[in-house]
């Protein structure tokens, strides 16, 4: 951490726990047995980008799903099943988060999409009392609402440029490989965080 004063944080995988295989399950049980070549499909055909950086609002999203499921699953079930891969916000993480805002500008880049978003901050609330991740970062900065989404350069650039960061002294935490070499093209410093290790591992000496 020697020389670095600011940090950018991934959420889901870092901060928020998350898992994948419960929405395929979600959807499964919906009678989308075919999930993963469906959600292969729709990244192909950019349903899923779009839906991450804007381009297509949740109601065009979710008319897209209705099409490859059964004709009496309604959207709240559709929304369910999507939100059903974000699980918890550990409470250690978030007091790790108010420590390190004492020593460093923390930030937030996230690749996620309006469903997600009004679903995590509904779970903060609910289990913390929290309404919002808005307190623990300088500035958050999400997919949906910046345009672009992470490993392109742009959704880096963004942080950097607006709040006149030097990415020499800028560490990006993410679980994600390529969204690491995305970090790495523009400058910034990384860590590539990788299970069972979490962002308590990484910052064991401020724990402390």
């Amino acid at each position: 951490m020697q020389g670095i004063k600011h940090i950018i944080f991934d959420l889901g995988g870092v901060i928020l726990n998350i898992n994948y295989q419960l929405t395929q399950q979600a959807f499964v049980n919906l009678g989308v047995t075919n999930f993963n070549e469906l959600y292969s499909q729709f990244h192909t055909s950019s349903l899923f980008d779009d839906l991450e950086t804007g381009r297509v609002s949740p109601t065009e999203f979710l008319a897209a799903m209705h099409k490859h499921t059964p004709q009496s699953v309604t959207d709240e079930q559709l929304v369910s099943a999507w939100n059903a891969m974000l699980l918890d916000f550990p409470l250690q993480r978030l007091q790790l988060l108010q420590q390190l805002r004492q020593h460093y500008n923390l930030y937030l880049l996230s690749n996620t999409n309006a469903i997600h978003m009004e679903a995590f901050n509904q779970l903060l609330q609910e289990s913390r009392g929290i309404p919002s991740l808005g307190g623990f970062f300088e500035r958050s900065y999400y997919s949906h609402l910046i345009g672009y989404r992470k490993p392109e350069k742009e959704s880096y650039q963004i942080i950097i440029d607006e709040n006149r960061l030097d990415p020499a002294a800028t560490l990006f935490i993410d679980d994600t490989l390529p969204n690491i070499e995305g970090a790495k093209v523009v400058g910034l410093q990384t860590i590539h965080l990788q299970a069972p290790k979490t962002i308590m591992d990484i910052f064991k000496p401020v724990n402390s």
